[in-house]
């Protein structure tokens, strides 16, 4: 596992393998990140919990704030296309201290979501075998689990290359069983062999129907964060062919098919199991936490198990996706001398952030393993908090663009709503999410440890990450090698990206540059 350091003088910049992706690898590569076949089957009963037969619109009003903040990526990208993303933008748009909470912010949300998809994957791997345990902190859930983080990290650090046609191969098997789904819903709907079947209503479209303000807010926090994962197509902008353009498009394009997927699966849902409060209807507290095992046998009989299996691959595809902007963040903090040098080292054979990769890798097992001795219970209210930290550095990301962009605002209509109104707005819906979370995470039966510190669990636990970001961060000030990242010397508005140089003609892609 030899590593080369970086030098600032490099042509090759950073030292990863430029051209790698095309426009088909980074949209899969963003897709597979968000995970979902797993995002819709943990989260479509608790949305219709909330609101009822409003449920695709809240999917669809959830997608806005994450559409405008795609954009604000998009501009940034096509002007600094650098890997560091959240870290380097909002470093270079408001200095040192905000780029590296927003680094900061990235890592957690990393972190906390891949302890999270092996412990799921790890017990949709024993449902198959038809193994289930009253703890999820069993210890053959456990080790399954940390097999998988295994797994996945010597994927990402093996190299992008391997990693996409892996996930090529991953995402058509989750939409293959989506598309099982709708067809067999709908299927059963229109022979009238559903168990509750339901006509399709434009009133679960109708933006303006929602019974209750609050049913409503817990309904877009509950859907805007099943978007997210699509910035991994940024994280990988020097690894892709036209760097500055297709990493933009390739999440864009992400995101729509995202809100089609989710809105499409959610309507076929509703029209063959109804929005009942019993039975199979997505209406029935008992089965919010997983729909698809609720109604699997009903819906496809003995292949049943294919539904078991499509959230398996869903949680290991995204466990390995999500490892990428991580190793790739803390890359970068490496080379702006925001991290220790350690961080920096590139695989000479694999062009990969090696030893930022198995940081991630480790760490992620380490927190896996510790928070799960101690009490299971701990684990889940990190889960819950999550959110925090992903609007904590979306919304940064998004007034970053609005202020690295300032000057240009108002030179054409263009770049006022894309790099000024856009973001803007986006930034501000996700400051409120963060806001809101925040106050309902007081609650002591928002989590499942209830009080800790006089407040709610989950308030503590999300709230204490970010802090503890400022804890790490104060202490990296008093190294030497910080001291120049600190003054704004190694990276600031006129600092020369660490990218590749522009050659004429740059290596093939995998997927051949599309």
């Amino acid at each position: 596992m030899a590593t080369t350091p970086i030098h600032l003088t490099r042509p090759d910049g950073k030292g990863l393998a430029t051209g790698t992706l095309g426009l088909w690898g980074s949209t899969v590569i963003g897709l597979a990140s968000t995970a979902p076949v797993y995002s819709l089957v943990a989260t479509l009963g608790y949305v219709v919990l909330a609101v009822g037969g409003q449920a695709p619109i809240a999917f669809i009003v959830a997608f806005i704030p994450m559409l405008l903040i795609a954009f604000a990526y998009r501009e940034l990208n096509n002007d600094v296309p650098d890997c560091g993303t959240t870290f380097t933008w909002a470093t270079k748009a408001f200095g040192p201290w905000v780029g590296w909470m927003g680094g900061w912010g990235v890592a957690v949300a990393g972190m906390v979501v891949l302890a999270n998809l092996a412990q799921i994957g790890s017990v949709y791997f024993w449902a198959l075998l038809g193994q289930e345990f009253d703890a999820p902190n069993d210890w053959r859930i456990v080790l399954v689990a940390v097999l998988f983080i295994a797994a996945m990290t010597w994927v990402s650090w093996r190299g992008v290359e391997i990693g996409e046609r892996l996930q090529n191969i991953l995402l058509a098997l989750q939409y293959l069983a989506l598309a099982v789904f709708v067809i067999a819903a709908l299927a059963q709907f229109f022979t009238g062999t559903a168990p509750n079947p339901t006509p399709f209503d434009w009133e679960w479209m109708n933006p303006f129907a929602f019974a209750e303000w609050g049913g409503f807010v817990e309904a877009i926090l509950l859907a805007l964060f099943i978007y997210w994962g699509w910035d991994t197509c940024l994280a990988l902008n020097e690894e892709t062919r036209d760097p500055k353009r297709i990493p933009g498009l390739a999440a864009l394009l992400t995101c729509v098919l995202l809100l089609v997927t989710y809105v499409t699966v959610t309507i076929a849902a509703m029209m063959y199991a109804g929005i009942g409060e019993s039975g199979v209807g997505l209406g029935n507290a008992d089965n919010a936490d997983d729909f698809f095992l609720a109604i699997r046998d009903g819906l496809l009989g003995p292949w049943g198990w294919l539904l078991v299996v499509a959230v398996l691959i869903s949680a290991v595809s995204s466990t390995q996706t999500t490892i990428l902007p991580t190793a790739r963040g803390t890359l970068a903090m490496g080379v702006y001398r925001a991290l220790p040098a350690k961080f920096k080292d590139v695989h000479p054979q694999y062009k990969t952030p090696s030893f930022s990769t198995l940081v991630m890798g480790v760490v992620a097992t380490v927190y896996y393993v510790v928070m799960t001795s101690i009490s299971d219970a701990i684990l889940q209210d990190t889960i819950l908090s999550l959110g925090l930290a992903i609007a904590f550095y979306y919304a940064i990301t998004g007034y970053a663009c609005v202020w690295y962009f300032r000057k240009d605002l108002f030179t054409s209509g263009r770049n006022l709503v894309y790099r000024g109104l856009f973001p803007l707005v986006g930034a501000l819906m996700l400051t409120y999410a963060f806001i809101q979370s925040a106050v309902d995470m007081l609650d002591p039966d928002y989590g499942y440890s209830g009080t800790l510190l006089g407040v709610g669990s989950t308030f503590v636990v999300g709230i204490g990450a970010l802090g503890l970001g400022v804890v790490l961060m104060a202490a990296w000030f008093f190294f030497p090698r910080a001291k120049r990242f600190f003054r704004g010397e190694s990276l600031n508005r006129e600092t020369p990206i660490m990218v590749p140089d522009e050659p004429g003609s740059l290596p093939r892609s995998v997927d051949g540059g599309l």
